[in-house]
């Protein structure tokens, strides 16, 4: 069962270099401007009705910006905005202009999404686009749900300006979420649930082995199409679901989830339109998906050896381009214990010459 698997078996064929996965510098620079216009009409979306004002705190020697406001029942409120960085102060200074969203401004990002995918950006299909877009307007991504499996995996190639090989179609969505957060965030306008039920497709909650937990998953009948919620785990299972107030739904613990959802960025679901999401860190989802390859019983092989396939994917990819991102993601592990788990994978796993295992032996004798 250890037999090393070389690249051309993960991948299904040789090497053929990094160019003919890239997206065009042109396409990356466009896409790079579509993610920015939607991430300043987030920001007014949630705060451009708001009445009230910027403040900025010091947490572990780094400054923060808040937005707060004495609306609402329970008084005045406040807001996580984002590190003092430049993205940030651009988006307060355009606070007072932002209110300007209209339909020729949507029509717009619309049609830049139509160009980014005749550009070679990957696109999702039309059904899992349209949930993701529902789940997006509801508020979850805004209250910390964060878009992972291969939607993520598929999302973060495009951010990163490459077209994955291994980009496996699926119409599982997984999203998960810490348990509770550390800031206030403005309040999700529907939960989960309702939100999946005013789209008329036929969702209903999926039933679990234990009829007295509750539902952490949502599928429609005779279709492929589900929607899976899930959250960290505070010990090892087995796990029972845990109910997210703020979602209004519940979702199930996974092992290994705290580190995946550690500092998540902003990405794009692209069908025809372009909807803002957040993803994990992909040094972390490299990693992670290396770690729970390791859980998956018998009866989940195949999922096993995606598992491997994306993680291989985008760890010799980022080694290329962003090595500082693998070593920062290792440390990570490290500080976790996990490091050895992956380790052991990566030796057991892979052959030698690639640059992962070449990662690996080079930070095993620094250690």
């Amino acid at each position: 069962m250890n037999r090393r698997a070389s690249r051309s078996e993960l991948t299904g064929k040789e090497p053929e270099g990094l160019s003919p996965r890239m997206i065009p510098l042109e396409t990356q620079t466009l896409f790079a401007e579509l993610l920015e216009r939607l991430m300043g009409l987030e920001f007014q979306r949630t705060f451009g009705e708001l009445s009230g004002s910027f403040g900025k705190k010091t947490k572990d020697g780094k400054d923060h910006w808040y937005f707060r406001t004495s609306e609402g029942a329970q008084g005045r409120s406040e807001f996580y905005l984002g590190a003092d960085d430049e993205k940030t102060r651009r988006r307060m200074a355009e606070y007072s202009s932002l209110k300007r969203e209209s339909e020729e401004i949507a029509g717009a990002l619309n049609r830049m999404a139509s160009m980014l995918m005749l550009g070679g950006c990957a696109a999702t299909d039309h059904a899992t686009a349209k949930v993701i877009r529902a789940l997006a307007s509801s508020g979850l991504f805004r209250q910390g749900g964060v878009l992972v499996g291969t939607h993520a995996f598929v999302a973060m190639g495009n951010l990163l300006g490459v077209r994955w090989r291994g980009a496996s179609r699926t119409q599982d969505i997984d999203v998960a979420s810490f348990r509770t957060l550390e800031v206030a965030l403005p309040p999700m306008e529907e939960g989960v649930w309702s939100t999946l039920e005013s789209l008329n497709m036929g969702f209903l909650p999926t039933p679990g082995l234990n009829p007295k937990h509750f539902s952490t998953s949502y599928s429609i009948r005779g279709q492929k199409l589900r929607v899976d919620l899930l959250t960290t785990a505070s010990r090892r299972g087995p796990f029972s679901p845990v109910f997210l107030p703020r979602f209004k739904a519940a979702a199930l613990p996974m092992l290994f989830m705290d580190y995946l959802l550690e500092q998540p960025v902003e990405a794009m679901v692209i069908n025809g339109g372009a909807t803002l999401v957040r993803i994990p860190r992909p040094a972390h989802f490299g990693f992670h998906k290396l770690l729970v390859s390791d859980e998956r019983p018998v009866t989940e092989q195949a999922k096993a050896r995606k598992d491997m396939e994306q993680a291989f994917e985008v760890l010799e990819y980022l080694l290329e381009i962003r090595p500082a991102d693998v070593e920062l993601a290792f440390d990570r592990l490290i500080a976790k214990k996990l490091h050895q788990r992956v380790v052991n994978k990566i030796k057991s796993s892979f052959s030698n010459g690639t640059a992962l295992v070449g990662f690996i032996q080079n930070r095993m004798r620094k250690s």
